[in-house]
């Protein structure tokens, strides 16, 4: 998407960190360049506004649903052994697929 007019930060950089602004996770000048974009690019405030409701609208039905501990201790551990460095713990599965022989 580009609105056709030149800019101090193009319009395919601001929408390729759009979830890095949207999430906070951008230094502070890269946010000042990407508000400033949004000041004088509509296209692109536009789809930054469309892309907000989108995350408040999934944060709102969705950000109540507890996660089983068991599964949460799984993922945990998984995270865990992949930092260490286990050669072993990337290949393996959190939670065999469905349907899956149990203990194999």
């Amino acid at each position: 998407m580009s609105c056709g007019e030149p800019h101090e930060t193009d319009c395919s950089e601001v929408l390729d960190h759009l979830y890095e602004f949207l999430d906070s996770e951008m230094p502070e000048v890269d946010r000042t360049k990407f508000e400033h974009h949004f000041e004088e690019c509509s296209p692109c405030l536009e789809k930054y506004g469309l892309e907000q409701a989108v995350k408040k609208l999934v944060k709102r039905c969705c950000g109540h649903d507890d996660v089983p501990a068991d599964l949460r201790a799984k993922v945990m551990g998984r995270i865990q052994l992949i930092r260490s460095g286990d050669p072993g713990g990337a290949g393996r599965d959190v939670m065999p697929p469905p349907g899956a022989p149990q203990g194999t």
